[in-house]
């Protein structure tokens, strides 16, 4: 019987090069939620790939960016933490892209210890000019990195790089249940839900001043019933999100309840709130009330 391998990789690049639809195709599961506005995703989210003798242990981590207040404070503590326990990283940039938006955590890239594999994405969206270019830049600039191009969305490139982190994974017994797909516990896929359509419907700072709350996460055999509060920073917002008689905030329930329904496989009955918590994003409290600790 071969040797068990298991490890940690984690996904690091700047905001909007499809981290979480590349960390969506490896897990075969939506657990990363995808739009087009950076900073979508807040927490570092773990899913688990389980083979006969392997467990990879994917983390999608935020966007590298420069914080301006405490809540992109905490989100730059979990890239930060990425660096600390990978067994491998996955350096994703797309293709045009010539730097890191942070110095500092290039430099700890290009002098990482552990393997590093800088995938060049969206190359459906570019030529093979583009492409060698983009090869030769990404050569010159990390010479520790093997370097694969992909196409997350298209699962172009993918399933190779996959087998190259299979390869380079340490011998290690199972981290976590062979059954178990992710870390994060089920309120946590709902906030996400509502969160994203969010980022998708309001525009400017209405989704970035937004957090999500289940309060009530009812489970029965054939139905799930599910209260969950929004979050805003200022009374203005409040109204924005709620929408003229209710209408904004009904799009909201609607879209993610059909989410939720396709990811948990029940009928789910949401009930959706918003309530102002001033200045939660500044408030150290309230952060680590909300998982950013």
């Amino acid at each position: 019987m071969s040797n068990h391998k298991a490890g940690y990789v984690n996904i690091i690049g700047n905001p909007n090069v499809g981290k979480s639809t590349l960390m969506n195709a490896f897990v075969g599961e939506r657990l990363s939620i995808i739009t087009s506005k950076a900073q979508t995703t807040r927490h570092r989210i773990l899913g688990i790939v389980n083979g006969d003798d392997f467990q990879v242990l994917f983390s999608d981590t935020p966007g590298i960016i420069k914080p301006a207040y405490q809540l992109q404070e905490s989100m730059m503590d979990f890239v930060k933490s990425a660096f600390e326990d990978a067994d491998i990283l996955l350096y994703l940039v797309e293709l045009g892209e010539k730097e890191l938006k942070d110095e500092k955590f290039f430099d700890k890239i290009k002098n990482a210890k552990i393997p590093v594999l800088l995938l060049i994405n969206k190359i459906d969206q570019g030529n093979e000019a583009l492409l060698a270019e983009a090869l030769k830049l990404w050569q010159e600039k990390v010479p520790n990195a093997e370097i694969f191009a992909i196409s997350a969305l298209k699962n172009f490139g993918v399933p190779e790089v996959f087998s190259r982190i299979i390869e380079l994974l340490p011998e290690s017994p199972a981290f976590y249940p062979k059954d178990q797909l992710t870390d994060k516990p089920e309120r946590f896929f709902v906030n996400e839900t509502i969160r994203e359509k969010i980022l998708i419907h309001y525009k400017k700072e209405i989704p970035y001043s937004v957090e999500i709350d289940t309060e009530e996460f009812i489970e029965d055999e054939n139905i799930i019933r599910i209260r969950s509060i929004i979050m805003v920073e200022r009374e203005t917002q409040k109204g924005i999100i709620i929408g003229h008689k209710g209408s904004a905030l009904k799009r909201v329930g609607v879209e993610s309840r059909k989410d939720l329904e396709k990811f948990f496989g029940k009928q789910i009955h949401l009930e959706l709130y918003v309530k102002v918590n001033k200045d939660w994003r500044s408030n150290e409290r309230q952060l680590r009330r909300f998982g950013y600790n």
